[in-house]
């Protein structure tokens, strides 16, 4: 007996699949409402590195502004460091990339907020790693602000651990530094107070503010940051000045210190044995930088499509000085940045530094840490998609904690456009076979897309919240809307949400807007569900059994999923013909009939000839005349 197939149109097709009350702050366009607010925080970081022990000890200063309608009472700081305490909920759970000899963590030293023009100290109270300020009067309301200044210390661990670490070369360890002060948890108009823990598989949401920070090291150290170098003449020779204003109009990279000066005294500007390098970072929700003696360095000029011009660095050590590796780093970043600008939106930041270091692959506002030992396509692939990251989240502030697809996932769509359009291709794979990927696009034990990295089975978060919400937005642009419609839709998302924190319902109703296409079919079986697509062809016969008096092929849906697709019939004279079925044709059910006005007999049928949909059954997807 025939198995039922398990189609339901009236599950896929749901008139209220997408429906949302309106808040006044969210339109049901996908955009931001008129009544939309947004807090903001502003940061002036100090710290200083001892080398020999590698505590990094200072302070912050955080300007926070309510822009809320509502009054807060307290304040949530993200303490991200906290990850490496003994008894975090991350080190009992084994969570991603915690060392199990994790005893590090914050020491807070101080609180004090400042109010009205007074300054008092405060009480905290810290959870894991979170830390919740107790405030004598709360921050007023539509414009309140409040000052709080802390002193604090953390130790850096060994090696690669959480998106940042230490690594061992012979001129010098490399220091990758990140989650490295106290950050504001994100106060929003969904949620009020975002106070997930960080465990690890989530990243991070952000408030967005203006940042500036000084980094005190060994004079003998190079640093590169987040933003642009406040005191160059302070920091770099002046031959490394100069060949820095060559590089700024130069579209070949430019040594400003090579292989061959990182053990010279001279290629560092004094003889104190420490310096103190000042940072400024503008409109961005996060900093980061790293720091060693054992640095190269070069660059050279970004092209931005307004004629504006910014920097692309690299930092690396002497072993990745190599013309297969670290060489091109540079012209990597540039390529990467020029593409992702001219694609969605403008960089924003004046430098983008590519570091070489312990960590894989990490991404930051204007600095991404990239593994030293990448090469060749692998350095340009983690390349691309680090600096991806700076149009998601970077620019579209998502809530990663929770939706790790609304970044991982359209960076790794965007990354498979700029591979094509990196040098004539060097490095693009050509286009994706999606029946032969369709077994790994859908395991049988997967979650959905929509599920909190933290619950995501560790060995699918790279399928779930990169491959597979990727896959996704490629047949959005090459089967469902096409590439016109597709770009349009997704460049105004990009603009709308520039700088602020949208939802998946934002996205999906903004691209519903934009293309002018009820989407809420696809949304749900390829977002919120797991289920898997095959269509297959049961029959093809003709009008009273004569070819002249026209065909009918008999399709059918063997799963729950339904996707739009084209057909293509071969003629017993070698002719061709190919029709475009819309989704439309499963809307009453599992079973639907093609019916061709054809005078010619049919050699053959296959349904989705240029394999662009992941059908998971390739054993039905085609006919063949018997004669």
């Amino acid at each position: 007996a025939k198995t039922p197939s398990p189609y339901n149109r009236h599950e896929l097709f749901d008139p209220l699949f997408n429906y949302t009350l309106l808040t006044g702050t969210r339109s049901g366009t996908g955009a931001p409402g008129a009544q939309y607010w947004q807090n903001v925080a502003n940061y002036n970081i100090n710290v200083r590195l001892d080398e020999n022990t590698h505590v990094i000890s200072g302070n912050v200063q955080i300007e926070y502004i309510n822009n809320s309608p509502d009054q807060l009472p307290f304040l949530w700081l993200q303490l991200d460091q906290n990850l490496f305490k003994p008894d975090s909920r991350a080190a009992v759970i084994d969570g991603r990339g915690v060392p199990s000899s994790a005893a590090g963590g914050f020491n807070i030293q101080s609180v004090m907020v400042e109010q009205d023009g007074k300054k008092v100290s405060s009480k905290f109270e810290v959870s894991d790693t979170r830390m919740q300020i107790r405030l004598n009067q709360p921050v007023n309301p539509k414009g309140g602000k409040i000052k709080i200044f802390m002193a604090y210390q953390f130790k850096i661990h060994d090696g690669r651990s959480m998106r940042m670490g230490m690594l061992e070369t012979p001129n010098g360890r490399i220091y990758e530094v990140a989650q490295w002060y106290p950050r504001m948890c994100v106060y929003d108009d969904l949620e009020g107070w975002n106070v997930l823990p960080y465990l690890g598989a989530g990243e991070f949401y952000l408030e967005y503010g203006d940042l500036e920070y000084t980094v005190n090291v060994p004079a003998n150290f190079m640093v590169v940051g987040s933003g642009e170098v406040l005191n160059p003449n302070e920091v770099y020779t002046a031959e490394q000045n100069r060949r820095l204003k060559v590089a700024a109009g130069s579209d070949k990279t430019v040594l400003i210190r090579s292989k061959d000066e990182v053990t010279r005294a001279d290629s560092r500007p004094t003889k104190q044995d420490r310096l103190t390098w000042r940072f400024r970072c503008k409109n961005a929700r996060d900093v980061a930088w790293a720091a060693s003696k054992a640095f190269v360095l070069d660059a050279a000029r970004i092209n931005l499509p307004s004629g504006k011009k910014a920097l692309a660095m690299s930092a690396y050590p002497v072993e990745s000085a190599h013309d297969t590796m670290w060489n091109r780093s540079t012209e990597y970043t540039k390529a990467a940045i020029e593409f992702y600008s001219q694609y969605l939106y403008e960089y924003t930041y004046p430098v983008a530094v590519n570091v070489a270091g312990a960590e894989y692959g990490m991404e930051y506002p204007g600095i991404v840490f990239c593994f030293h030992g990448a090469e060749k396509g692998s350095l340009w692939g983690v390349t691309s998609h680090e600096f991806g990251h700076n149009w998601f989240p970077m620019i579209v502030g998502s809530n990663e904690r929770k939706f790790p697809w609304m970044d991982e996932g359209f960076n790794t769509f965007i990354n498979g456009l700029a591979d094509k359009a990196f040098n004539k291709g060097e490095y693009d794979n050509g286009p994706q076979d999606l029946h032969q990927a369709a077994a790994g696009l859908f395991p049988k034990d997967a979650d959905p897309i929509m599920t909190i990295p933290d619950v995501m089975r560790p060995r699918y978060i790279g399928l779930e919240a990169y491959y597979k919400p990727g896959v996704g937005l490629s047949i959005l642009r090459n089967t469902i809307l096409g590439p016109e419609r597709f770009d349009y839709a997704f460049h105004t998302y990009f603009h709308r949400w520039a700088f602020k924190h949208p939802t998946p319902s934002d996205f999906f109703k903004t691209l519903e807007d934009a293309a002018g296409e009820d989407l809420g079919w696809f949304w749900k079986a390829w977002f919120y569900e797991t289920w898997t697509f095959d269509v297959g062809i049961n029959s093809v016969t003709y009008q009273d059994d004569d070819p002249t008096q026209g065909a009918k092929i008999a399709l059918e849906l063997h799963q729950k999923m339904a996707l739009p697709m084209d057909i293509e019939i071969t003629y017993a004279d070698n002719t061709k013909e190919r029709r475009k079925l819309p989704v439309e044709v499963w809307q009453h059910g599992a079973q639907w009939t093609l019916r061709l006005n054809s005078t010619k007999a049919i050699r053959t049928v296959v349904t989705d000839p240029d394999r662009m949909l992941p059908d998971i059954n390739a054993g039905n997807d085609g006919w063949k005349d018997r004669p």
